[in-house]
C-alpha cells in the first residue's frame, strides 16, 4: 500500500492523508453526539433527531451547491473552506447547550461535508489522470482506516468529557486546514461554463441522460450499504457487538480493497465489475432472510448471519466503489466533475432517506424474513439496471465525452 501511495503525485498523497484525517476527526465525535444530547444535555428524543437530521439534510441537500462552488472557485479553496467550517462547527458543538446554537453548529458541520466531499473526489480524479480507478481504491483504504480509528480515539475522549472530544476534533480540522493551505497545490480547473451562470452549469449536468440513469441505478446500492448503520445493528444486542460489526467491516475493506480492485481490473470492464458488486450486495441479505424464516427466535444463527452480511456488503462495496467513482468522471466528460459528484451524492442521499424509511417500516412489520428479501430484491434490481446500461454502451469509458456535445469554452484545458 505504501509503495502504491508513493507512486502518486504529492497532491494525491495529500488528498489521501486529508481524507484519513477528516474521517478520524468526524468519527471521533459524531457516533457519540446523540448520547451527549440525550444523556448529557437531557434533550428530548425529537430534539436529538432534529439536530442530527439538520446535519444530514444540510450535507445531502447542499452537495450540488458544494460541487458547483468547487468547479467555479477551484478545488483547493472549497476544501479549505469546508475544513475551516467544520472546525467552527465541532468547536461550537462542544461549547453550547441551547437548541438554536446546536442547530447552527449541526448545519455548519453538514455544509462543510457538502463543500469538501465533491471537491476532494474531483481533485483526486483530476490529478490521478489515467490511474483514477487505482487512486479511488487507495482512497477508500484511507477512508475506511479513518472510520476504524476515529471512534476508538473518540471513545477514550468521551470517557473523560464530551467537550474534550469536540474540541479535539475541532483541533484536528484546524490543523488539517493549515496543512492544506500550506501544502496542497492549487488546482483551478476552469470547468464552469464561460460567461454563464450556475443554472447553466446545472442544466449541463442534468442534460447527461446516461449520468442521471446511472445515478438512479446506484442510489439503491447506497440504501443497501447503509444498512450497516441501520438494520444490522438492530439485530445485535449491546454496544460491544455493534462495535465488532463496524471493526469487522473496516478491517475487511482495508485488507481487501487494493487486491479486489487489481483482481477485478484484470477481468472485467467497469459495468461488469459494478454489476457483480451489486449482485453481491443482493446475495448479502439472503442469509438473514434464511435465518429469519428458519430460526426467527434463535440468537446464534442471527448473529452469524449479520456478520456474514456485513462482510459480503463490505466486499461488494470495495468491488464497486473505484469503478463507480471513475464512471462518474467518464459520464461527466471530464467537465464539471465536482458538480456531477455533488448531484450524484444528492441523489444517493435522497435514496438513502427513502430507503431507510421503507426499511424501518418493514422492520416494524414483525416479519423476520421480509425486510431482507426486499433488500435483496433491491440489489438485484440495481444490478439489472447497471447491466442494461452497460449492454447499451451507456457506461463505456469516454461515453460521457460523446454525450456532452458542446465544446469546452475557449481557454479551458481538456482533461478527458
Amino acid at each position: 500500500m505504501w509503495r502504491r501511495l508513493r507512486s502518486f503525485d504529492r497532491s494525491v498523497q495529500l488528498l489521501m492523508l486529508n481524507q484519513l484525517t477528516i474521517n478520524i476527526g468526524f468519527y471521533m465525535l459524531m457516533p457519540y453526539l446523540a448520547g451527549h444530547l440525550s444523556g448529557g444535555l437531557g434533550m428530548a428524543a425529537w430534539t436529538v433527531g432534529l439536530v442530527l437530521g439538520v446535519r444530514n439534510l444540510s450535507q445531502q441537500g447542499l452537495f450540488l451547491l458544494g460541487g458547483t462552488l468547487a468547479d467555479r472557485l477551484g478545488y483547493k479553496p472549497v476544501i479549505v473552506a469546508g475544513c475551516l467550517l467544520r472546525t467552527a462547527g465541532f468547536a461550537l458543538l462542544g461549547l453550547v447547550d441551547s437548541l438554536p446554537a446546536l442547530l447552527v453548529a449541526s448545519a455548519a458541520t453538514g455544509f462543510a461535508g457538502a463543500l469538501f466531499n465533491p471537491a476532494v473526489r474531483a481533485y483526486l480524479a483530476h490529478d490521478a489522470a489515467d490511474r483514477r480507478v487505482e487512486a479511488f481504491a487507495l482512497f477508500n483504504v484511507f477512508y475506511q482506516a479513518g472510520i476504524l480509528v476515529g471512534p476508538l480515539i473518540g471513545l477514550a475522549l468521551v470517557a473523560v468529557d464530551f467537550r474534550l472530544a469536540c474540541l479535539t476534533a475541532a483541533a484536528v480540522f484546524a490543523a488539517l486546514t493549515v496543512l492544506q493551505i500550506r501544502a496542497l497545490p492549487r488546482c483551478r480547473t476552469g470547468d464552469a461554463t464561460a460567461g454563464a451562470g450556475v443554472l447553466a452549469d446545472w442544466r449541463t449536468v442534468l442534460s447527461g441522460r446516461s449520468f442521471l440513469l446511472f445515478s438512479l441505478a446506484m442510489a439503491g446500492s447506497y440504501v443497501l450499504s447503509f444498512q450497516l448503520y441501520l438494520a444490522l445493528p438492530l439485530q445485535l444486542d449491546g454496544a460491544g457487538a455493534v462495535s465488532v460489526l463496524f471493526v469487522l467491516s473496516a478491517v475487511v475493506a482495508i485488507a481487501g480493497q487494493l487486491r479486489i480492485t487489481d483482481w477485478a481490473r484484470r477481468r472485467w470492464s467497469h459495468p461488469q465489475a459494478i454489476t457483480r458488486g451489486l449482485l453481491l450486495m443482493a446475495v448479502a441479505f439472503l442469509p438473514l432472510a434464511l435465518t429469519g424464516a428458519a430460526w426467527p427466535h434463535s440468537a446464534v444463527p442471527r448473529v452469524g448471519a449479520v456478520l456474514l452480511c456485513a462482510v459480503l456488503l463490505t466486499l461488494a462495496t470495495t468491488l464497486t466503489y473505484p469503478f463507480e467513482m471513475d464512471t462518474v468522471v467518464s459520464l461527466a466528460g471530464g467537465r464539471l466533475v465536482a458538480t456531477h459528484y455533488g448531484l450524484y451524492n444528492t441523489v444517493a442521499g435522497v435514496g438513502i432517506a427513502l430507503g431507510n424509511l421503507l426499511t424501518g417500516l418493514l422492520l416494524d412489520s414483525g416479519s423476520t424474513a421480509l425486510p431482507w428479501v426486499v433488500l435483496s430484491a433491491l440489489g438485484g434490481a440495481c444490478a439489472f439496471a447497471v447491466h442494461r446500461l452497460g449492454r447499451r454502451g451507456r457506461l463505456t469509458v469516454g461515453e460521457g465525452e460523446q454525450e456532452q456535445a458542446s465544446p469546452a469554452p475557449p481557454g479551458t484545458r481538456s482533461r478527458t
